[in-house]
């Protein structure tokens, strides 16, 4: 009778440790609700001539940098409380930063934004996909250098991201920049050279890993 308890005890505290593994693996990779603001916050528009995103990507012979520009947003704030924010990516703005015109430059550009003709699914398909988002959902820590989490859809599909950023209110202005932070590209179904997705790639691979870094420009409404 004893050996048969514990043998119960032991699937049952197996199935227990399975069941919370992937409920944690869900909780990692679910999205949440927006966040939503008080009626007393400040809204903040984005200035999108100053605003950008950073970005780069490596391989085994070395990394490309770039960056992304934004069409609009906005940032909410209370009594210099980040409360809500979202803004919309423009796809269409690809710029790579490491290369000269002439040297590889443009063709690397067409080919991320999908305007090359059979290679349009590549990477981001932007004639499909212009647009990509993000919207917070919570702020977490100090109001100055909090974490801010939030959901990046992109390509019609959303997953969660988080990242560490400082935010500061010179004038009458908010200017918040994150670190630097990494999405796994695959999860939006940017596959191209991955070696999670493919085989037999041998080192002509792409880093699944791609390192963003936003800087935000705002001014009140």
């Amino acid at each position: 009778m004893k050996k048969t308890i514990t043998l119960f005890t032991v699937v049952f505290c197996t199935a227990l440790l399975f069941t919370a593994c992937n409920e944690t693996k869900e909780k990692d990779t679910k999205t949440e609700e927006a966040a939503v603001a008080t009626e007393s916050s400040t809204v903040y528009s984005v200035d999108t001539d100053k605003s950008i995103i950073n970005w780069s990507g490596s391989k085994p012979t070395g990394t490309h940098t770039g960056t992304i520009a934004l069409i609009t947003g906005d940032v909410i704030v209370n009594d210099k409380n980040l409360e809500a924010g979202k803004f919309t990516v423009n796809m269409n703005s690809i710029v790579v930063t490491d290369l000269e015109a002439g040297d590889g430059k443009e063709n690397l550009e067409a080919h991320l934004m999908g305007t090359v003709e059979g290679k349009e699914g590549d990477f981001f398909n932007v004639t499909k996909f212009p647009t990509a988002y993000f919207e917070i959902t919570s702020i977490e820590g100090d109001q100055y250098k909090p974490t801010i989490n939030g959901n990046l859809t992109l390509k019609d599909k959303t997953n969660p991201v988080s990242f560490n950023a400082t935010v500061s209110y010179p004038g009458n202005t908010i200017f918040l920049k994150s670190e630097k932070f990494t999405i796994d590209r695959t999860k939006w179904d940017v596959n191209y050279g991955s070696k999670s997705v493919f085989d037999n790639l041998g080192d002509k691979f792409i880093s699944d890993d791609m390192e963003l870094q936003i800087e935000l420009h705002g001014s009140k409404e």
